[in-house]
């Protein structure tokens, strides 16, 4: 492919680059912001105004194990330690690129080859200098292996990353790619330290108890299952930032506790809050409100149901859509949700709206009357109100009872609650089984040591960046949160890729409407709601964001 006559620098106007999907993928999911500046401050009293100091006390609802996000896409995960690192590009309000650790870039050969110049003034929180050999490496050792959606998108596009010097790193493509840009903030792409962990087992390092960023907080302090201690990065590159003097992230488990210590004022900031307690928080007057599709471990998630497609109970995919047909999703956002979101149409979220599918013949439909035919046209026999058995099913002994198990994290225990009053009606038992994240990620995608599970699947503002890991048939495998089905469709994997490297809205869309449809059909997945959150905090707060750093320019007047 010939060069361009003239590369495209990308500074003052770094949306330059969005020219394919993510402009108009990011327009949709920002639109809930819109919504919620809006009414933020329903009494109409004035935003507080930046201060220097204080303390900002964050309720959380687990401990998360670990403190490095480039090794998971565990939500527990990013949220209590994303505010430690930073990714070669941030994403501002408009959800279009900025700089980060990456002061500019350009890009050549229509997209195949990105060219980042990084900040000099960069050191890590234990004094090294960060430099470009920490980009290649935090990419070719960490990022690409274990971070799920870094590795299903570029792991397989990507040709090399060099660099020429100490302040430039080349990203090169075997073919134009589009969405790499909104793959480098520090949810998608957090850069780590060479130094610390070059060496050593990512997954078992004591760094990731113990980190060393180059984010707008250090660690002062990791206390497991109780709350974790950061202090202001006081050689923070962003001049000025951040302002708090103390983040503190307090292991909160029950949601209604939560709610109890904002309103008594011992924490300051809520990541969500339960619908009946929201409508009364809103009545309050003393806090303000932010509803958003966007999180520290992802953005435009949808609550998925799967299949694991390895056991012959699941084989058959009659048996599955019965089990589709049983759920009933719109009880899942009005009583589980209370609302915050909406019920799932495709398998790519409505979010990412250039490549939401529409018109799917296919997508289940609550119909329990359909689901027992399936499962008697299947061999699925039932006596009165009892528990369905085999008989003649393909695969599985006469007389086994359609019975199996459904992990979920202590968290999600009402979709746990629900999916199995709902299965029952048509006779399948459920044993519901909580599981802690890492015990949790060790049964599902190392042991493969499950019937069903409900996962928080996020889809990021483009297929490439959260769709595509959970489909890919060389994606199947140890990585947290990658294909937990355990899914193979070669065509599938085809159009995964035709839709990689075509360029334009119109052309992929056609791609992903495809590769949707024949998802669909094979149904190794259930969609059920696109989540949203409401962040909470008192009005005299104020300055945070919607992504990982959302505390990184917050501030806390006093009362």
């Amino acid at each position: 492919m010939a060069r361009r006559s003239a590369s495209a620098r990308l500074t003052a106007r770094p949306s330059r680059l969005i020219r394919r999907p993510a402009a108009t993928a990011i327009a949709a999911t920002l639109a809930l912001l819109a919504s919620a500046c809006a009414e933020q401050a329903p009494s109409g009293e004035p935003a507080a105004e930046p201060v220097k100091g204080g303390t900002l006390v964050v309720a959380i609802s687990e401990d998360p194990e670990l403190l490095n996000p480039a090794v998971t896409t565990s939500g527990a995960a990013h949220t209590a330690s994303e505010l430690l690192y930073n990714g070669l590009v941030g994403l501002n309000a408009q959800g279009e690129p900025q700089p980060e650790l990456a002061e500019s870039w350009q890009v050549d050969d229509d997209g195949a080859r990105y060219t980042f110049q990084l900040r000099d003034d960069v050191t890590w929180h234990d004094g090294e200098p960060f430099t470009s050999n920490d980009v290649k490496f935090a990419f070719e050792e960490v990022l690409l292996k274990y971070h799920s959606r870094t590795q299903a998108s570029l792991g397989e596009a990507l040709a090399a990353i060099e660099t020429p010097d100490e302040h430039t790193v080349v990203f090169t493509f075997d073919q134009p790619y589009g969405s790499l840009l909104q793959q480098l903030d520090v949810t998608e792409a957090p850069i780590v330290a060479k130094h610390v962990y070059q060496g050593g087992d990512p997954l078992e390092h004591p760094a990731n108890t113990k980190p060393i960023g180059t984010g707008p907080f250090t660690l002062e302090r990791y206390q497991p299952d109780a709350e974790i201690r950061f202090a202001a990065n006081e050689n923070y590159f962003k001049e000025d930032l951040p302002y708090l003097d103390t983040v503190v992230m307090r292991v909160i488990p029950d949601d209604a506790n939560q709610v109890v210590a904002l309103e008594s004022g011992e924490v300051q900031w809520l990541w969500g809050v339960p619908g009946p307690d929201l409508e009364r928080l809103r009545a309050d007057g003393r806090f303000e409100f932010l509803e958003t599709g966007v999180n520290p471990g992802g953005t435009n998630c949808i609550m998925t149901v799967t299949f694991n497609l390895d056991r012959p109970i699941f084989t058959d995919v009659d048996t599955r859509r019965a089990i589709a047909h049983a759920l009933d999703r719109q009880q899942y956002l009005d009583r589980v949700q209370f609302g915050q979101g909406k019920v799932a149409e495709a398998p790519i979220s409505s979010g990412i709206s250039f490549a939401h599918a529409e018109n799917l013949d296919d997508m289940p439909v609550h119909d329990p009357a359909r689901a027992e035919q399936l499962l008697d046209a299947a061999g699925w026999v039932r006596e009165g109100d009892g528990t369905r058995v085999a008989n003649g099913v393909d695969g599985v002994k006469d007389g086994t009872p359609l019975a199996f198990d459904f992990l979920h994290y202590p968290n999600f225990a009402d979709y746990g609650e629900l999916f199995r009053a709902q299965l029952r009606a048509i006779g399948a038992e459920v044993e519901l089984r909580p599981l802690e994240s890492t015990v949790f990620v060790e049964k599902v995608f190392t042991e493969r040591d499950f019937d069903t599970n409900v996962i928080s699947y996020c889809n990021g503002t483009d297929p490439e960046i959260g769709v595509k890991r959970m489909y890919l048939s060389s994606n199947i495998g140890p990585v947290p949160f990658s294909n937990a089905a355990g899914y193979r469709n070669p065509e599938v994997d085809r159009l995964f890729d035709e839709a990689r490297t075509t360029i334009g809205d119109d052309e992929r869309k056609a791609a992903y409407q495809r590769l949707q449809e024949a998802i669909v059909a094979d149904l190794p997945y259930v969609w059920l709601v696109e989540t949203t959150s409401t962040r909470v905090f008192p009005k005299r707060c104020g300055g945070f964001s919607h992504s990982g750093h959302f505390a990184e320019a917050a501030y806390c007047g006093t009362s």
